[in-house]
């Protein structure tokens, strides 16, 4: 339509017919006058307006759900980066709780012997050193590392120092086959040398072929001259399995070491040796053995008629019945068996 006078006039002339039915419906409240046509009016569109809300209500979602599919995607993105670093605390924390653990042991065991030690970090096996057990360490001479000095952890001997760098030094390991170490046993003073076999258990040469070994016997390093390459009371391991002396001038044993050298971390190196000896003060105590309980003994007495009493006068059975039967059963069965050889010496006349 175009704007001319006479299509305004008729906007205007609309939209003042609309106001007054809009003032006439309002003051009129129940009882409009225009009540009727809004109800034929619904009765004819009503069906419209549902088919086009059932068409545009799923527009409608599909618009909604995309615009808050943002807010749970970023939701969901920052829940995933809680719980990702919930689970690194936490594995944070196990790792810290260990070598906590590991440091205390082995300070522990360095006051025991009253070693001075310079606490290292294992930071990388020998593979650059070819086919030998060996870890390198972050400490090195600027730490005060010398060659040939002795590494333990809170479990016992590592090995000795063999290569030395400023920040860095090279540990050869006690299973390492090239690594030979003077022991002594608990207790019994025996003297002899170990030596590593890789996973295998150390092959230990007792000095005295009748030695007298058994398994669980206890082995700590006897020191060597001026505590180098190793000093004296670090413990070794625990012996379990001994060769039969078979007459020999040595006598060979196997032993566990304490130390697993496949998961070494936190490690000590010795910079001071003791002043004394400290022999087996650093070997862990020995658990305690529970001693078996003693099984109680009763007394039983026989009486006259076959009742059998134990010591506080109670009746606990009778030696005149068996199982399967009775006692006058068992008497009418050995009167038939008396009987049998009757009848056979009756047969043979």
């Amino acid at each position: 339509m175009r704007d001319t006078r006479e299509s305004r006039l008729l906007l205007v002339l609309l939209i003042a017919i609309a106001f007054a039915l809009i003032t006439v419906d309002i003051r009129g409240g129940e009882e409009s006058p225009v009540d009727g046509a809004r109800q034929a009016a619904a009765t004819v569109f009503g069906p419209v307006e549902n088919g086009v809300a059932a068409a545009v209500d799923p527009v409608g979602n599909a618009i909604g759900a995309v615009r808050d599919s943002g807010n749970r995607h970023d939701r969901i993105s920052t829940l995933e980066q809680e719980n990702a670093a919930l689970k690194a605390k936490l594995g944070s924390d196990d790792r810290t709780n260990s070598r906590v653990r590991q440091l205390d042991a082995m300070l522990k065991n360095a006051g025991a012997g009253q070693y001075g030690i310079k606490g290292a970090e294992v930071i990388a096996i020998g593979a650059a050193q070819g086919f030998s057990w060996t870890v390198t360490i972050d400490a090195g001479a600027n730490d005060g590392i010398r060659r040939d000095m002795t590494v333990l952890n809170g479990e016992g001997l590592v090995g000795r120092v063999t290569t030395v760098g400023p920040d860095t030094a090279t540990v050869l390991l006690a299973n390492d086959p090239d690594f030979t170490v003077g022991t002594r046993m608990e207790k019994t003073d025996e003297l002899g040398f170990a030596t590593g076999q890789g996973s295998r258990p150390l092959s230990v040469q007792f000095l005295n072929g009748k030695a007298k070994v058994k398994a669980g016997d206890r082995l700590v390093t006897f020191g060597s001259s001026k505590d180098k390459p190793f000093v004296p009371g670090v413990p070794v391991g625990e012996v379990v399995r001994v060769d039969p002396s078979g007459g020999a001038l040595t006598r060979t044993v196997y032993v566990k070491p304490y130390v697993g050298f496949t998961k070494l971390d936190i490690v000590g190196v010795v910079v001071q040796a003791p002043r004394e000896d400290p022999r087996d003060m650093v070997l862990p105590k020995q658990p305690v053995k529970k001693k078996p309980k003693p099984t109680p003994t009763v007394t039983v007495t026989v009486q006259p008629n076959g009742d059998l009493v134990d010591g506080s006068g109670k009746v606990v059975g009778n030696i005149n019945e068996q199982p399967g039967g009775d006692a006058a059963g068992d008497a009418a069965g050995d009167q038939q068996g008396n009987a049998q050889p009757d009848n056979a010496a009756n047969d043979q006349e």
